[in-house]
């Protein structure tokens, strides 16, 4: 790190990417960090004991370019506290040019002819040492970042797009640099649990309790212990007193077994007035005057995507043009500039 710090420094670019092992431990870790500048491609490996601080404040100093750099920020922010003062978003840039296919192995194919291997994508990056495929794969994911990102930017320059990216790449930092909070209520509301009944809902909170600590006792992902849609079975299953021991997996411990059907049993003791209630959508009809707004909105939006090539989410989300239908004045600053350019109607 002391030798590659002065070359970090002085470099005119720097391409950085990440790999995590989300899909192998839990909670998930940052286990390596590619990093390409003019002086070639580097991995650094947050995992060896490596002090990592001094990178951190040199890799601020520069416009860091990324592709799909979402998971990269949130996931830098949350184990590093790291957050860049700029970056250039591959991913970003070819939405803005209207690319459908926005993958970075899409990209490179197509603009650069480079055809990517995908064979380590759900590798476990914890692993050490590293393959000698996966060194190749993690260098592959920012070696080619730069010439692409010249490639982006000089036809956004030409479209008149670039500020577009710039608010883009501003918006996404601001964005994941904000820590997320569970709520207690809602984490354990996983996809299907607005169908249980209230004595349903008191099992789930209890064996999605139970899970989430065998998880982290096994540092595995959730999902390794149980499948979200088992539990909604379970719960389902065990408060209407039916069997769901043909539901478990054939791999299930009896000590599993026990520290389940504990939960279940605490779930089913819950008193009915504290019984969760599914939750329902707070929606507010629509007057007269903001359903037409809606879609004036709606076909402003769809006649500038249209014109322009662009995914018409880019420009505003159905939710946004409700909440703008519903108060402009209120909502407009929730939009990025160029967004706000797009959906104000010209003047006749």
């Amino acid at each position: 790190m002391a030798e590659f710090l002065p070359t970090l420094r002085t470099a005119d670019w720097v391409a950085l990417d990440t790999e995590a092992d989300s899909l192998h431990a839990y909670p998930e870790k940052l286990c390596l960090l590619q990093i390409s500048t003019t002086a070639g491609d580097k991995l650094v490996d947050p995992l060896s004991g490596i002090d990592l601080q001094p990178l951190w404040p040199e890799l601020k100093k520069h416009r860091l370019i990324l592709h799909g750099a979402d998971y990269d920020l949130r996931l830098l922010r949350k184990n590093h506290s790291f957050v860049p003062d700029r970056i250039f978003d591959t991913m970003l840039a070819s939405r803005l040019l209207g690319e459908r296919e926005f993958g970075l192995g899409n990209l490179l194919q197509r603009h650069l002819g480079v055809t990517l291997e995908k064979g380590s994508q759900k590798a476990d990056w914890s692993r050490r040492p590293l393959t000698s495929r996966m060194e190749d794969y993690a260098r592959n994911d920012t070696r080619y970042l730069k010439p692409l990102a010249e490639i982006l930017g000089e036809q956004l320059q030409q479209k008149q797009r670039l500020a577009w990216l710039e608010q883009s790449c501003d918006r996404l930092i601001a964005e994941c640099a904000i820590p997320t909070r569970s709520e207690p209520d809602l984490v354990w509301r996983i996809r299907g649990s607005n169908k249980l009944t209230n004595p349903s809902l008191a099992v789930l909170r209890q064996i999605w309790h139970w899970r989430e600590l065998e998880a982290l006792a096994a540092n595995r992902p959730p999902f390794f212990v149980l499948s979200h849609e088992t539990l909604i079975e379970i719960a389902a299953s065990a408060a209407s007193q039916r069997p769901f021991d043909a539901l478990l997996p054939r791999h299930f411990s009896t000590r599993r077994k026990d520290g389940l059907q504990e939960a279940i049993q605490q779930g089913l003791q819950v008193a009915p007035h504290e019984h969760p209630h599914p939750l329902r959508s707070q929606s507010r009809r629509q007057s007269e005057a903001e359903r037409l707004r809606f879609l004036a909105l709606e076909s402003q939006r769809n006649k500038k995507a249209a014109e322009l090539g662009l995914d018409q989410t880019l420009i505003a989300s159905r939710a946004t043009l409700l909440a703008l239908a519903s108060d402009w004045e209120q909502h407009k600053n929730e939009l990025m500039d160029w967004q706000r350019e797009l959906l104000t109607p010209n003047p006749v």
